[in-house]
C-alpha cells in the first residue's frame, strides 16, 4: 500500500490518486521496484478531498478523514505501507519528527512495516533527492519479498 497527502488538481478533476506530474513520477518509482499500481501496489491518501488553495491538509482534516483511511487499510491488510511525506508520517502514524529524518527508517506498528519516504512533489522540486528515495525503494522491494512474496522480481534490483 502506498499512502499520499491528499488529492491534487488533476485528482480531484479525475477522481483517482496520484494522476498528475507527481503520480507519473509515483509510477516510474513504483516501476523500479518492480511495483504496479494495478497489479500489486494500492494508491490512497490521508485526506479525500483536496483542501483549499492546494494547501497541506490541517490535523483537523487529516483526524475527520482517518477513519477512511483505516477502513482501506482493514480491507487491504497490508503487510507493507510506503509513506509519501510528512503529512502522511503524521496522519498515518502520528509521527512528529520531520520526513527528513525519519525517511528511510521503517515503523513496525501492529503488525504492519511502514516506510516513509518523500513525496514526488517533493523529488520535482529537488531531484537531488531521488538518489535517496532509491534506497528507499531498494528497501521496500526486499521488505515485500520477506513479507509478501518471495518470488517478487525487479528489472532493476538483483534479486
Amino acid at each position: 500500500m502506498v499512502i499520499g497527502e491528499g488529492p491534487g488538481a488533476d485528482e480531484d478533476r479525475l477522481g483517482r490518486p496520484f494522476v498528475g506530474k507527481a503520480g507519473q513520477l509515483l509510477d516510474k518509482i513504483l516501476a523500479s521496484g518492480g511495483f504496479d499500481r494495478h497489479r500489486n501496489a494500492y494508491i490512497a491518501n490521508v485526506v479525500k478531498c483536496r483542501p483549499p488553495g492546494n494547501r497541506v491538509p490541517t490535523p483537523t482534516e487529516c483526524l475527520a478523514c482517518l477513519p477512511y483511511l483505516r477502513e482501506q487499510m482493514y480491507i487491504l491488510q497490508p503487510k507493507v505501507v510506503l509513506l509519501l511525506g510528512a503529512t502522511a508520517l503524521r496522519g498515518v502514524l502520528g509521527v512528529t519528527e520531520g520526513i527528513t529524518k525519519a525517511r528511510g527508517n521503517w515503523i513496525e506498528q501492529d503488525g504492519v512495516w511502514y516506510l516513509p519516504t518523500f513525496h514526488p512533489a517533493a523529488l520535482l522540486r529537488d531531484p537531488r533527492r531521488k538518489v535517496e528515495v532509491w534506497a528507499d525503494i531498494q528497501s521496500l522491494f526486499w521488505k515485500y519479498r520477506e513479507l509478501v512474496d518471495p518470488q517478487h522480481t525487479s528489472p532493476f534490483i538483483p534479486a
